[in-house]
């Protein structure tokens, strides 16, 4: 009914920049509050960012003043514009939005996750 597919994910140097996009598809009907989670191997699945629809942020301690969460409300489109990547940055991130669909009524879906590497 609802999917969500991430892109913009690579390998970068530290203190570069990437930026990820969620994009949104399927029976939707409005979609509420979107974010950006990220989860390292055998840890917690964590909150990078989230937005709601009338575009108030709320960022992870860890992120404040390096990303910018965003989004097009016109596109189903999430953004995560990440600026001066470090190291501990590196790992996979997931979009999560809360949709009120056609068939389905309203719940959570998560895209597939796409992979960020800082590296030099």
């Amino acid at each position: 009914q609802v999917q969500l597919v991430e892109s913009g994910g690579g390998l970068v140097q530290p203190g570069g920049s990437l930026r990820l996009s969620c994009a949104a598809s399927g029976s939707i009907v409005l979609i509420y509050d979107m974010g950006w989670y990220r989860q390292a191997p055998e840890k917690q699945r964590e909150l990078v960012a989230r937005i709601t629809r009338g575009g108030s942020t709320d960022y992870a301690d860890s992120v404040k003043g390096r990303f910018t969460i965003s989004r097009d409300n016109a596109k189903n489109t999430m953004y995560l514009q990440m600026n001066n990547l470090k190291v501990e940055d590196t790992t996979v991130y997931f979009c999560n939005a809360d949709v009120r669909s056609l068939r389905g009524g309203r719940g959570g879906y998560w895209g597939q996750g796409t992979q960020v590497t800082v590296s030099s």
